[in-house]
Parts: structure tokens; C-alpha cells; sequence
């Protein structure tokens, strides 16, 4: 009698919101082909990497990219799909997989770029269509730290509005042939060639639309990728309330191709010395300045 009453329960409970319930999958019911028209392997010297291609069911939306084993949504129009990621130096793995009603088909592809290494790289996504999670990153200016304290307003505020530092940061809006800067999955990229010494804060600032309760932000941190110093890190978070802004990660560029990084929500608060002594501080002063929610 038991299990009859439980399924009864069952029947009854209320459909999970589909948001939840991890990447949509396609509707149709023959496994889909996956397409790369790029990268096309080979070797390349662009600093970006296209990845471009189609998918035969077109109401898969998104696909789930692999970039060197970091897991990326990306937007589908059409069957289409069309991104530049900043390439790493040397060997880069992509691998496309789209996912319908019949199962996941997938492709990869190998493409070796012979560039300088990126010494620092973030991209950041979101699992939820119809959201905006901005990525902020503020970068150290010859102001910004005095002594052994941190001033927020002092230091070069690199986003959407405005795309580049007066150190050489670079900030590319998310455009994947829709509408620009379309709410979904991201991704949002920012990096530096030449980072400058001192402490950076790379945050997001979470707007959701219409029904949307909460999604969780993804953050790939890559510092000098390609190097036997390189330093890679994910942060995934959980957000929930409009206009919350949350520091994802600190970064603190040694020189000499050294660095430390610092994650609120996984790490100790840092000790060491060249770290500031005013974390907090600094961001109720973002919070004061301009920036919105809870840290």
C-alpha cells in the first residue's frame, strides 16, 4: 500500500521548473549532427579562436561547449552557432556536444596556436537563459593601493560600458550573432596580455528577468596558461537576488610570473604579506560607490 500511496504523491507534486533541471535538451527525436566549420585544425597565430558551426536540430538551444576542459553554453540561432574565445598558447581541445530527445552527439577539433601565453583570462557563463550576470573586473592603477590598504574607487573598472583599461584589460561583450548583449548563458571574457603588479577583483552583478528566482554563475580563471606557472581555477556560485553583486575571485600579480588568488566563497582569508589588509573594507566602499548588493 506504501509505495501505491507514494507514486499517488508523486503524480501529484507540482513539475519542476525546467530552469532547474540542468542545460535544456532538444525536442527532436533523432540524435542530432554536430558540425565545426571552425576552428579546422592546424595551426593558427590569431590570438582569438572562432568556434563556429551548426547543429541539424534546431531546437537545440544551447549546445555545451569543451575548451580545454572548460565547459562553456553557448547560443544556437537557427542551427547556428559562432563565438571568439581568446586561444591559449599551444595545443587547444574543442569539443561540441548538443543534446536532444534521442541522446548527445559531439564533435571535436584540434587547433594549435602559436601566440604568447595569456598570462590572465576569465570567462564567465550563467545556467539560465533570460538572466544577466555582468562580469565586472577592477584592476590595480598607481593609486589604487597605498601602503597596505586598498581603495576601490581608485582602480580601473573594466565591463560592458566600458571594454578597456589604460593598462591594456580588454573586456569582449557577448555577441554570438543575436541580439547584442542578449540575457542567457554568456559567455562574458575579459583578459589582460600584460597584466600589471597588484590586486585585481573580478565580480558579477546578477539582473534576472521575468520569472527567473536564481542561477548559478560559473567563473574560468586562467593565469599565465601555457606556462609551467599557469594557474587555473573554477568557481561556480549560486544567485538569487536582483541586482546582487558577488566577488567571485581576487588576484594578486606577484611579477616575475607569480601570482595568488583568493575565492571568498572556497578560500582563507590571505595573510600573506603584499596582500591588502582592508578586504572588507574595500568592499563596502564598492557597495558606497556604485556597486549594488551583497558581497
Amino acid at each position: 500500500m506504501l509505495p501505491v500511496i507514494l507514486a499517488l504523491l508523486l503524480s501529484q507534486s507540482p513539475a519542476a521548473n525546467p530552469r532547474q533541471q540542468g542545460v535544456p535538451i532538444g525536442k527532436g527525436k533523432t540524435l542530432p549532427t554536430v558540425k565545426l566549420t571552425a576552428p579546422s585544425g592546424g595551426w593558427t597565430v590569431d590570438r582569438m579562436l572562432l568556434i563556429e558551426g551548426s547543429v541539424s536540430d534546431n531546437s537545440i538551444d544551447p549546445i555545451v561547449v569543451s575548451l580545454n576542459g572548460d565547459r562553456y553554453l553557448m547560443r544556437t540561432f537557427n542551427g547556428r552557432f559562432s563565438r571568439k574565445f581568446p586561444a591559449a598558447s599551444g595545443k587547444n581541445v574543442v569539443t561540441v556536444m548538443a543534446t536532444n530527445q534521442a541522446g548527445t552527439a559531439r564533435t571535436q577539433a584540434t587547433s594549435y596556436a602559436q601566440i604568447p601565453p595569456v598570462p590572465f583570462k576569465v570567462i564567465l557563463t550563467s545556467d539560465t537563459d533570460g538572466v544577466y550576470t555582468d562580469l565586472h573586473v577592477y584592476e590595480p592603477t598607481d593609486t589604487s593601493e597605498a601602503g597596505t590598504e586598498l581603495k576601490i574607487q581608485d582602480m580601473a573598472h573594466v565591463y560592458w560600458a566600458d571594454t578597456s583599461s589604460p593598462s591594456g584589460g580588454t573586456f569582449f561583450l557577448n555577441s554570438q550573432g543575436g541580439d547584442f548583449d542578449q540575457p542567457a548563458y554568456g559567455p562574458y571574457l575579459y583578459i589582460h596580455r600584460a597584466p600589471p603588479k597588484g590586486v585585481y577583483l573580478v565580480a558579477t552583478n546578477y539582473w534576472p528577468s521575468g520569472d527567473k528566482a536564481h542561477t548559478v554563475a560559473t567563473l574560468n580563471l586562467s593565469l599565465f596558461e601555457g606556462t609551467p606557472n599557469e594557474v587555473r581555477r573554477m568557481v561556480r556560485i549560486p544567485l538569487a537576488t536582483p541586482g546582487t553583486t558577488r566577488v567571485l575571485a581576487w588576484v594578486n600579480m606577484l611579477g616575475d610570473g607569480q601570482a595568488e588568488v583568493y575565492v571568498p566563497s572556497q578560500d582563507p582569508k590571505p595573510k600573506a604579506a603584499g596582500w591588502p589588509t582592508n578586504l572588507d573594507a574595500a568592499l563596502k566602499e564598492l557597495q558606497t560607490s556604485g556597486g549594488e548588493g551583497e558581497y
